[in-house]
């Protein structure tokens, strides 16, 4: 996912942070069983995989709202 996250960056200019739960005990519950997991927005969007068609869809729909 990050791959094709960082590719599609530069064309969509969203903004994109990556952050590592190795280490922090609270990340690693929330997430451990969902990653890769991408939020937009503070609410989890995709996980396991991309679906490039999707996640610009709902970025279109949050740069219109």
């Amino acid at each position: 996912m990050r791959g094709t996250l960082a590719a599609l960056r530069p064309e969509h200019g969203f903004e994109l942070r990556e952050v590592d739960v190795g280490g922090d005990p609270d990340l690693e519950s929330r997430y451990r069983e969902w990653l890769p997991v991408v939020e937009i927005d503070g609410e989890r969007a995709f996980v396991y995989y991309l679906d490039e068609a999707a996640f610009l869809r709902r970025l279109g729909a949050q740069s219109r709202a």
